[in-house]
C-alpha cells in the first residue's frame, strides 16, 4: 500500500479523530477519477471490497476490509466495534463469491 492509498484509506475510516477510534467506513469516488485505480489495487490486494449502485450516481462504493483497516491504523488508533464486525461481513461475503 502506498502512501495516497494509505491516506484515502484513513479518511474512509475516519482517521484522525478525538477519539482515535474508526466511525465510518467508505469511500465514494467515480471511475476515472483520481484515486479511484488506487482503491481498485486496494481491492485486487484484498484490503479493500467495492460496491456499485446506481444510487451513487454512478460512483463506486469502497470498503476497507479488516486486513486493511488495521493495516492504516496509527499506534494509538482503534478501529471500532462494529466497524470490525461489518468488516468481518464483508470479507466473508468476498470469499463466499469466490
Amino acid at each position: 500500500m502506498n502512501e495516497k492509498q494509505r491516506d484515502m484509506a484513513r479518511h474512509a475510516l475516519g482517521f484522525p479523530n478525538a477519539k482515535n477510534q474508526s466511525y465510518r467506513n467508505h469511500y465514494s469516488i467515480g471511475p476515472g477519477s483520481e484515486g479511484h485505480s488506487d482503491w481498485e489495487e486496494l481491492v485486487s490486494q484484498g484490503l479493500a471490497v467495492k460496491h456499485t449502485s446506481k444510487l451513487w450516481g454512478g460512483d463506486d462504493m469502497f470498503h476497507l476490509t479488516l486486513k486493511g483497516a488495521l493495516m492504516v491504523r496509527g499506534p494509538k488508533e482503534h478501529v471500532g466495534r462494529e466497524d470490525a464486525e461489518d468488516m468481518r461481513r464483508l470479507e466473508e461475503t468476498v470469499w463466499d463469491a469466490k
